[in-house]
């Protein structure tokens, strides 16, 4: 994998999200090479155990992009949303399991909009999904998928928020 061109190509894509509507929401952007993956993460600090370092914190939850050797063959992007040890997050008393099943039946309204998703995994994935990488519009596709991420961010925070110590 050509590193970086596939990171110019997120970096390309993540320019092309309002800075302004970031802020509305809260969330805010990473792009880096995590386990031989090219991966633009969106998160919230507030979404994480350790608010400070919410890229590291061992609770998290956010939303990613990616792509890696075994992607670009089967010419595929992937996205997921990780909601990561969830006990870990101190404002908020929260089971994994509860938390994934009520997320699951939120997003079954927007579900229809994300291609090749599935909800279909324990609680630490809340669903996956990919489509399909072409990189003439792999900028587009990225923007894309972030676009729909952001629609249904506020979810997240809806159900926090019943999560609160």
């Amino acid at each position: 994998m050509d590193d970086n061109f596939y990171l110019d190509r997120f970096h390309l894509a993540a320019s092309g999200i309002s800075e302004e509507i970031l802020n509305t929401y809260g969330l805010k952007l990473s792009i880096d090479t995590i386990l031989e993956s090219v991966v633009l993460k969106v998160y919230k600090p507030e979404w994480s155990g350790t608010p400070q370092s919410p890229l590291n914190a061992e609770g998290r939850i956010f939303f990613s992009v990616w792509v890696n050797d075994k992607t670009i063959r089967e010419e595929k992007i992937f996205y997921n949303i990780h909601a990561l040890k969830l006990r870990m997050l101190k404002a908020y008393k929260i089971s994994s399991r509860d938390f994934a099943q009520n997320f699951r039946k939120e997003f079954s309204i927007h579900q229809s909009e994300w291609p090749n998703v599935s909800v279909d995994y324990g609680p630490l994935t809340l669903l996956e999904g990919w489509t399909e990488l072409n990189t003439d519009t792999i900028e587009q596709n990225i923007h894309e998928l972030v676009q729909k991420f952001l629609k249904i961010s506020p979810v997240i925070d809806n159900l926090l928020d019943q999560y609160s110590k």
